[in-house]
């Protein structure tokens, strides 16, 4: 029995996988850019990080949170969500009080400081994304919209949901 290979021109030759072409490095970069883009305006304006852009936005939107409820609605590790808490905490943009229910974890919540600056960022934020979808006709952002969120929940179901052991 021989284990020996076929010459190279016999074998059929493997996929090639094209990063320029390859839907979840691009949804990446996408996202890459905006993160970029949209830090430079929360560092220049607020001097708040995108991690802590995240935790603040999180707040604005649903009001009083758990750290554990933000990462999973931001799709952030506990470590990240963590450390954004507790400067944010230092600057006087959120506090904490204790969850009754479990000593373990507390409820962070905006303050009045914290609103004014949530408040500030939404505008710029807004700006951004029409800047972002300029020259998209209505139509074709709505067929977008729809095959993203279907990405989302592809991509959540195939992931296996946001786990913490994940980096």
């Amino acid at each position: 029995m021989s284990t020996k290979q076929p010459p190279q021109s016999d074998r059929t030759p493997p996929e090639q996988l094209r990063l320029e072409q390859f839907l979840p490095y691009r949804l990446n970069v996408v996202g890459v850019f905006a993160s970029r883009a949209l830090g430079r305006i929360y560092g220049a304006h607020f001097g708040i990080d995108i991690p802590q852009w995240r935790v603040v936005a999180q707040l604005g939107e649903f009001g009083r949170l758990t750290s554990r409820d933000i990462g999973e609605l931001a799709q952030m590790h506990k470590t990240k969500v963590s450390r954004a808490v507790g400067e944010l905490e230092k600057r006087g943009l959120i506090s904490r009080a204790e969850n009754k229910q479990d000593r373990r974890e507390s409820f962070v919540a905006l303050t009045p400081a914290g609103t004014r600056v949530y408040a500030q960022i939404v505008p710029l934020a807004l700006a951004f994304q029409q800047r972002w979808i300029e020259g998209i006709a209505p139509d074709e952002l709505k067929i977008f919209e729809r095959v993203l969120s279907t990405l989302t929940e592809r991509g959540r179901h195939l992931a296996g949901g946001y786990r913490e052991d994940e980096v």
